[in-house]
């Protein structure tokens, strides 16, 4: 059996946090025994964690070379785990998996978050005269839970999280094989050899993405929002929504863009909303101060911001609820709202003031440790203080957050830098035959001669109407009217005002990386 992901992504601890980890350096099965019980309970529910076997470590952090395992010594440790298996209540079996490290062999042992919590195990599991007591995690102990502790782990019990549940609907031929070699290659998974088409099933097995049921298993609801080409399917509305307000909402309601919905796996509709955001909204501005050598550079928008509140808007939405992610593009903010808000267990005060929402509760919780193996979420209570701190970097103001004390929604509004509130910018030729290359290489779509002339008119000119623009090029109106439409539809060009009165904008993209 092979570890899913990188064994030096997880011994660097780039891969899982401190706290999902212990490491043992020597085989100990009444110590190892109580984590395994206390990550199964999972009471924070984070994911369950890693034990590895045969590291040492100082600072919750492994010392290389590894200690290792006696190779000699592995066959009784598999039997001997066969009879503590046992002993657990109810029945309880983490994966073992074997691997080479720094010359030496280590044991890693995954525990996944229990599907019949909570679990009970035996304080010292060797011993003759055995006593049964609960155990969770708290900080990187595992320890017994009293009070009121014990009684929130009870009220666990059959209580999984939706993204870690069975689906009847989704089938093997749902999930995409591509989609998956690339996560595993991503994440310097040693299942990348392993052919897909003919092993689907074994690698999902080894993923802990099968739910066992009495008639064999089920996929769950975490494989196919991460590799299924169209999750919608069994999830609907799981897209994201990206509306234009010219002139902003409450100013002229009427005048508004709708971009063509975002679709796809998760890392999908990442990468689409972030790549249409980094195109056509971001913007760069570059002042040079009086007797001073050096410039100062600012963006409309941090892109890391936008980054982590769309990627916070997917991981932590609620994926029963028939509610799309919206995204309102304004002059003056950007708004992303997603259903369902923040749990209770979070202060209201600490929503208003938009700092560190650390949960007892996390909603999707494998979907979060999928997204954090791509590098694309950070770990617990870090998003909104990395929003926080990218729009200070800046020099924008804070964002602010909004929900209602049902917590039905999360809104969070990220405000334009003051100097692009107002902007208006005199775009000459040079500048559109830039933006059109840049356009084409970001977005692998192909402008027409026509159209780029179009946008060469309308730099020039941004009063013409499709009337004037099909004089000027000899094109039928109507062909001009579809160039028109589709470069609005693509989020190139913006109608401001009435259409009559109003003129058109091209929306600069300036390239952030």
């Amino acid at each position: 059996m092979r570890l899913p992901i990188n064994i030096e992504e997880l011994l660097g601890g780039r891969a899982v946090e401190g706290d999902r980890i212990e490491y043992k350096t020597g085989w100990n099965p009444d110590a190892i025994y109580r984590t395994i019980c206390a990550f199964a309970n999972d009471f924070d529910e984070t994911g369950g964690g890693y034990i590895v076997v045969g590291v040492a470590e100082e600072n919750g952090h492994a010392i290389r070379p590894v200690v290792g395992i006696d190779s000699d010594k592995i066959e009784p440790i598999e039997k001997d785990m066969v009879g503590y298996n046992n002993l657990m209540r109810p029945y309880y079996q983490p994966r073992l998996f074997i691997e080479e490290v720094d010359g030496k062999t280590i044991l890693v042992i995954k525990v996944s978050p229990g599907e019949r919590r909570p679990y009970k195990v035996p304080d010292q599991i060797t011993a003759k005269q055995k006593t049964y007591n609960y155990y969770i995690r708290y900080n990187s102990s595992s320890i017994v839970p009293k009070d009121e502790y014990e009684r929130e782990l009870i009220n666990l019990a059959n209580r999984t999280p939706f993204d870690d549940r069975g689906n009847d609907q989704i089938t093997l031929k749902d999930i995409s094989p591509l989609l998956l070699h690339d996560y595993l290659v991503k994440v310097k998974s040693s299942l990348t050899d392993i052919p897909l088409t003919e092993n689907m099933e074994a690698v999902l097995e080894q993923m802990d993405l099968l739910e066992p049921v009495p008639e064999g298993w089920r996929i769950k609801n975490v494989a196919a929002m991460m590799f299924a080409e169209r999750p919608d399917r069994f999830f609907r509305q799981a897209q994201v929504d990206i509306v234009l307000f010219p002139e902003g909402r409450e100013k002229n309601p009427n005048n508004l863009i709708e971009v063509e919905p975002i679709r796809g796996s998760v890392p999908m509709m990442i990468e689409k909303t972030l790549s249409y955001l980094r195109t056509n909204v971001i913007k760069k501005q570059i002042v040079k101060p009086k007797d001073d050598a050096h410039s100062d550079k600012f963006y409309n928008y941090p892109y890391q911001a936008l980054e982590e509140a769309v990627v916070n808007s997917l991981y932590h939405r609620d994926w029963t609820i028939r509610e799309p992610v919206e995204i309102t593009i304004e002059p003056n903010r950007i708004s992303i709202l997603n259903f369902s808000g923040p749990n209770h267990t979070i202060p209201m005060e600490a929503i208003r003031e938009g700092k560190s929402l650390r949960s007892r509760r996390y909603r999707n919780r494998r979907l979060g440790e999928f997204l954090k193996e791509l590098g694309l979420t950070e770990g617990r209570a870090t998003g909104i203080p990395t929003i926080q701190e990218e729009l200070k970097a800046n020099g924008s103001p804070q964002a602010v957050i909004e929900t209602d004390e049902e917590r039905s929604y999360f809104l969070i509004d990220i405000p334009c830098h003051d100097a692009f509130v107002a902007d208006k910018v005199v775009l000459n030729a040079d500048f559109i035959k830039d933006f059109i290359k840049d356009f084409v290489k970001e977005n692998r779509t192909q402008l027409s001669e026509r159209q780029e002339s179009i946008l060469l008119m309308l730099a020039d000119d941004d009063t013409l109407t499709s009337e004037k623009i099909s004089q000027k090029t000899g094109v039928s109106q109507r062909t001009i009217l579809k160039d028109l439409n589709w470069l609005q539809s693509i989020g190139v060009l913006v109608r401001e005002g009435g259409r009559k009165e109003g003129t058109w904008q091209i929306q600069r993209s300036i390239e952030t990386h």
